[in-house]
């Protein structure tokens, strides 16, 4: 269906609309319960299906390393004679803000002091928790995670920019399905892609909402009810509209660059008040401990210890990046065409997982550090207690700890609304 103003594709839009509806109206309608309903799901999935997930993202970054390094890797996409159409640090800076800008501001100090306060396993608040935590979280985050978006969007950028096709998840199953992707396959391979999207982004908005009422609730004393979380996301949705008009050479294009110099701002910030050698130190350590590492963790599966652990985090995580992928993947392999098989995968794959450590050892580092220092002191952690029982405040509750904790507070929260536009 094409009028001016839009162009749909009838057969995976009306069934896609129709599905999103009626999910949303039984939930709302079942009320409480559904999350019941939900948290069986999740645990019969995790339980049941947690190994095959691990083999799948171990198996997805062999694939990049593979492809990286093979003869392939010359390929250009978009043919010999394509060029890339935006600079190399709008790319980058794009691909940060779509892939994990969002999530990592919310878990950034979050995930790695939960880790070491309620550990796998062994004794929390203690050293080896600390560098468990961080190497967990590095897990979560980095390598493996990106290898999943890395392997959709080169895909979907290869089978559209060097075989002509659809830009849509379709288009990937074409060696298999050949020209009856076409038909009803492909329509209900796609309607399944929306609604993997779907999950996928209803994760992320959730965070970022829950993150900016927390903050302003926790700096301003604004209530943190469902009603002002409603309306920060229509604010935040008119913001992403415009972006969205004008276009990704433009609007987008501006938006993640401003991101990445907001989070840059923020993590000088974080450099300069906070800890400094102890995070250049640290990064260097948690590198290597990650690096030395990578086999055992990506492997572990709980199997002589099943305490349910993994499923509420690895695997909830894998299946998170999964079911978001469709939409980073297509938005990457949008803004990739003119880059060769080996600069995409490596792009991607190695530039933001490396910010993305350093973001995290500065700032989950630095909150694990300072819990420390004042266990030690006082034989209290109020720090990691303030983070475990509320994780939402958990950036403001560790910028309190900084001088001038109120800027570095208002620019994360510039920073969460930003990256909230992003998405939408």
């Amino acid at each position: 269906m094409k009028n001016k103003y839009f162009d749909i594709h009838a057969p995976v839009f009306w069934p896609s609309v129709a599905l999103i509806i009626l999910f949303i109206t039984v939930t709302l309608w079942v009320g409480e319960p559904m999350a019941l309903v939900f948290t069986d799901i999740k645990t019969f999935i995790t339980d049941k299906t947690g190994w095959l997930f691990i083999i799948a993202v171990n198996t997805f970054i062999i694939f990049c390393f593979y492809l990286g390094f093979s003869k392939y890797g010359a390929i250009r996409l978009g043919g010999k004679e394509a060029q890339p159409e935006f600079t190399t640090g709008a790319w980058f800076a794009m691909l940060f803000s779509a892939g994990m800008g969002i999530g990592l501001l919310f878990w950034g100090v979050a995930e790695p002091v939960y880790h070491y306060a309620v550990p796998p396993y062994g004794e929390a608040h203690t050293l080896e928790a600390a560098k468990r935590a961080m190497n967990l979280t590095f897990l979560h985050w980095g390598f493996h995670a990106w290898a999943i978006y890395a392997v959709v969007g080169l895909a979907l950028a290869f089978f559209a920019y060097n075989r002509k096709l659809p830009l849509t998840i379709r288009s990937v199953f074409y060696p298999l399905l050949g020209e009856r992707m076409n038909g009803w396959m492909g329509n209900v391979i796609d309607v399944l892609a929306v609604l993997a999207t779907l999950f996928g982004l209803a994760t992320s908005l959730g965070l970022g909402v829950q993150q900016v009422s927390g903050g302003l609730f926790y700096l301003f004393g604004i209530p943190n009810t469902v009603m002002v979380q409603v309306l920060l996301i229509a604010g935040i949705t008119l913001i992403a509209t415009i972006s969205v008009v004008s276009g990704i050479d433009k609007g987008v294009k501006f938006l993640s660059q401003w991101n990445v110099r907001i989070a840059a701002i923020l993590l000088i910030f974080v450099l300069i008040v906070g800890p400094t050698l102890f995070i250049f130190r640290s990064f260097v350590q948690n590198m290597g401990n990650y690096l030395t590492s990578i086999i055992e963790v990506s492997t572990w599966t709980e199997a002589y210890r099943d305490n349910g652990w993994q499923g509420d985090w690895t695997v909830f995580y894998w299946a998170w990046w999964i079911s978001w992928s469709p939409f980073v993947g297509m938005f990457i392999a949008r803004v990739s065409r003119g880059r060769t098989i080996q600069e995409f995968i490596f792009g991607v794959l190695l530039v933001p997982t490396i910010l993305t450590f350093l973001w995290l050892t500065a700032l989950g580092g630095s909150a694990i550090f300072i819990d420390m220092k004042e266990g030690l002191l006082s034989g209290n952690h109020v720090l990691a207690e303030s983070i475990t029982d509320d994780v939402s405040i958990a950036l403001f509750v560790f910028l309190e700890k900084f001088p001038f904790s109120g800027i570095g507070s208002i620019i994360g929260i510039l920073l969460v609304t930003s990256f909230f536009c992003y998405l939408l």
